[in-house]
């Protein structure tokens, strides 16, 4: 069996889908792992690196496509008919598994099942306990979170910590974060760590716990705000009467802060508006807000794609693909689950592929199968 890892051509993507450690895994199982040359730049895994782990780098993308048995991405491959067609140079019985955003891009989905590839996407891995090792979006989730605050803080004209010196006291800076999943709480931590007030908001009653137990003071509309949670795990979007209490309080509570790291999105739609204009209107001048939803829409209706601007006299930073930004590390972290969700696929007799099809995590992952979109989550399913 013969895992491919192309060069990831989505302009500013610098991760990688392997690193030096899972290449070794792959290796000692058997496999051979084709790596294009200069994959790994982006992540300062240079090509000898790789090399010495057991990779073997090929000069162009079309043969490690057409080479491989397995193709693990990042981002989705481009199949627009362009120059820069990736799909074009795979085989119709090509396994495809990466970050492929399918709820985003469903066209490019059914390409995948005209083409005849078996396509995998990570983002649909199963939340269970078994496949956490494998959750995708958790791991690149929890850097992006982190480099939210870190960058926040660079673009903040104060410090965040109180700080008592001999010139007097600095009073703490005033940190909320809007949506409490796994970036949301990354950032909590964060900032606890670097000593500001933290506070959180989070349609969901479940994550009142979590909130409280990293520090931060939980802040919701309602005691119970009923259905606000799929089976999945997931924020469900709510109905106008929520929407509009849930305005009116983040409107009061982002007034009285300095930063706000936004991190509220809702699988398969665009990302809820939490601040308006006025909002950011009536905040502090030299305030900051980092909107991590900026991909999907934004949750700040002054957001810029991929750009920091200033509003109001309030720096809104909204840098596009956030794991990108941090490189090594969240390439690392991507590698340990694509590994751990691929090697229970492997044949340890022969090293073939060998997919267990009736396997709870296949089936939730499984985008296209046979030339046809299998997943339910594109049927209109909830997931």
């Amino acid at each position: 069996m013969r895992i491919g890892v192309p060069k990831e051509i989505v302009p500013g993507e610098t991760r990688i889908a392997a690193s030096p450690d899972s290449i070794r895994k792959f290796t000692a199982l058997g496999v051979e792992v084709l790596v294009e040359s200069g994959a790994g730049a982006g992540a300062q895994m240079s090509d000898e690196v790789l090399a010495e782990a057991g990779a073997h780098i090929v000069v162009d993308a079309k043969t490690v496509y057409g080479d491989a048995d397995l193709v693990t991405k990042v981002r989705a491959p481009l199949c627009d008919g362009n120059a820069a067609d990736e799909l074009s140079y795979m085989n119709s019985d090509t396994v495809l598994v990466g970050l492929l955003a399918p709820l985003q891009q469903r066209e490019q989905v059914d390409r995948y099942a005209s083409h005849g590839v078996t396509a995998f996407a990570m983002e649909l891995i199963p939340r269970i306990s078994r496949a956490q090792s494998m959750d995708a979006l958790s791991s690149q989730s929890n850097i992006a979170g982190y480099k939210a605050v870190i960058d926040a803080a660079d673009h903040f004209g104060r410090i965040l910590p109180m700080m008592m010196t001999a010139a007097g006291t600095v009073a703490p800076a005033r940190v909320v974060v809007l949506g409490a999943g796994v970036a949301g709480l990354q950032a909590i931590a964060t900032a606890k760590r670097l000593g500001a007030l933290v506070s959180a908001f989070d349609v969901r009653p479940a994550v009142k716990e979590q909130v409280e137990s990293l520090g931060a003071k939980f802040i919701s509309v309602d005691a119970d705000a009923g259905d606000a949670e799929t089976a999945g795990g997931y924020a469900r979007e709510m109905g106008d009467l929520y929407k509009a209490r849930q305005a009116a309080l983040i409107h009061e509570t982002l007034a009285k802060q300095d930063i706000c790291i936004t991190t509220a999105q809702i699988p398969g739609k665009p990302a809820p508006e939490l601040i308006t204009e006025a909002m950011v209107k009536d905040m502090k001048p030299g305030s900051v807000i980092v909107d991590l939803a900026v991909e999907s829409g934004g949750n700040c209706a002054l957001s810029a794609y991929d750009q920091v601007v200033v509003r109001h006299g309030v720096t809104i930073i909204g840098h596009a693909n956030y794991p990108a930004r941090v490189p090594v590390d969240t390439s690392t972290l991507y590698a340990r689950n694509l590994f751990n969700f691929i090697q229970p696929m492997v044949n340890r007799e022969n090293s073939s592929l060998e997919i267990d099809w009736e396997d709870e995590v296949i089936r939730g992952a499984l985008l296209t199968k046979d030339g046809a979109v299998v997943n339910p989550a594109l049927q209109g399913q909830e997931i």
